[in-house]
C-alpha cells in the first residue's frame, strides 16, 4: 500500500512539474513573439538576475506552506537584514562578520516566529502579521527612514559581479534551490514538515518533534529572508528601510503557482523555482510590452487566485 501511494505521490509531482514547465515556456514564447528583446541572453540573464530574490525567499515561503502556515513578515525580515549587515559594514566592521550579523538578524526574526506560533499556539498568519510590522517598524527607527549608503565594493559585488557571465544573485539562487531542494525530499526534517503538513496530531502521536521542527521550518524562512535581504542591499548598493515591501506576495505566488498547497502537505523546492521563474519572465516580459507596473501586480493576483483555483479543483 505504501508503495501505491509513493507512486501516486510522485506521478502528481511530476504531473505539477510538467504542468508548470509547460506554463513557464508558454509564456516565454508569447513574449518573444511580441518581442525580439526577450531571448536575447542579456535578457534572459536579467530574467534570471530578477528571479533570484524572490525564488530564493519563496523556498522559505514553501516550507512554512507545506506545514499549513505563511510567514508574512519575509518582506520586513529583507529590509532588516540589510541593514543590519550595512550597518555593520559603515561602523567598520568586517565585511564578512557583518554578512553573518545580517544573516542572524533574519533567523533571529524566524525564531521568534516559530517560538510565538508553537508556544503561544496562535496562528501563523497573525503572527507573521504582527512581526511584519514590528520588524519594519525597527528598521525605521534604527534608520530613521533613511538609506545606509557607503557599502563597501566587496560587499555590492555580490549584487552586481558575476561568474562566468552568470550573476551572482542567480549562483546563490541555485546553490541554495539545490541545498534546500535536497534537504526537503531526502532527509529527515523534510519528512517531518510533509508530515506535520498532512497531518499534524497524527504526526505528533508518531513522536516527531513537531515544535522543535515548526521552529527550525521559520528559521529557515528567516534565514532566506535575510539572504535575499543582503542580496537586494548590494544590488542597488544601499540598504533600504522600505526594501522588500510586497515581496511576500511574490514568496506565495511562486510557491502556489509551484505546486504547493495552501491546505498544507504538498509542494517541492523545484516547482517553487520554475514558479519563482514563472514570475520573473512575467514581469520582464510584461515590461519590455510597456506595461504598467500597476497593471502588473493586478496580473500577479489574479495568477495567484488561478494557481489556488486550480489546486481546489484538483484536489477534488
Amino acid at each position: 500500500m505504501e508503495k501505491v501511494s509513493s507512486r501516486l505521490k510522485i506521478s502528481r509531482e511530476t504531473s505539477q512539474l510538467l504542468s508548470v514547465l509547460s506554463g513557464l515556456i508558454l509564456l516565454s514564447l508569447i513574449f518573444g513573439f511580441m518581442s525580439d528583446k526577450f531571448f536575447s541572453v542579456d535578457n534572459l540573464l536579467t530574467v534570471a538576475l530578477q528571479s533570484a530574490i524572490i525564488a530564493i525567499i519563496a523556498i522559505g515561503q514553501t516550507y512554512v506552506i507545506i506545514t499549513t502556515g505563511i510567514d508574512l513578515s519575509i518582506g520586513s525580515n529583507i529590509a532588516l537584514a540589510g541593514i543590519v549587515a550595512a550597518i555593520l559594514m559603515t561602523s567598520g566592521v568586517a565585511v564578512p562578520i557583518a554578512v553573518i550579523g545580517g544573516l542572524f538578524s533574519g533567523c533571529l526574526v524566524g525564531l521568534i516566529n516559530g517560538l510565538i506560533v508553537v508556544y503561544g499556539n496562535i496562528p501563523p498568519f497573525i503572527v507573521t502579521l504582527g512581526t511584519m510590522s514590528i520588524v519594519r517598524g525597527v528598521s525605521l527607527v534604527i534608520t530613521k527612514g533613511i538609506p545606509v549608503t557607503d557599502l563597501p565594493e566587496a560587499f555590492t559585488t555580490i549584487g552586481t559581479g558575476s561568474i562566468a557571465s552568470i550573476p551572482i544573485p542567480a549562483v546563490i539562487m541555485f546553490t541554495l534551490v539545490a541545498i534546500f531542494g535536497f534537504v526537503l525530499a531526502k532527509t529527515k526534517l523534510g519528512r517531518y514538515t510533509y508530515a506535520i503538513g498532512s497531518n499534524f496530531e497524527a504526526a505528533r502521536l508518531s513522536g516527531i518533534n513537531t515544535k522543535r521542527t515548526l521552529i527550525s521550518i521559520y528559521i529557515i524562512s528567516g534565514f532566506l529572508a535575510a539572504c535575499a535581504g543582503l542580496i537586494l542591499a548590494a544590488r542597488v548598493v544601499s540598504a533600504q528601510p522600505t526594501a522588500g515591501t510586497g515581496y511576500e506576495l511574490d514568496a506565495v505566488a511562486a510557491s502556489v503557482i509551484g505546486g504547493a498547497s495552501l491546505l498544507g502537505g504538498e509542494g517541492m523546492i523545484l516547482g517553487t523555482f520554475i514558479g519563482a521563474l514563472v514570475i520573473g519572465v512575467l514581469r520582464n516580459g510584461l515590461n519590455l510590452i510597456n506595461v504598467s507596473a500597476f497593471w502588473q501586480q493586478i496580473v500577479i493576483g489574479a495568477v495567484i487566485i488561478a494557481a489556488v483555483y486550480i489546486d481546489r479543483v484538483k484536489r477534488k
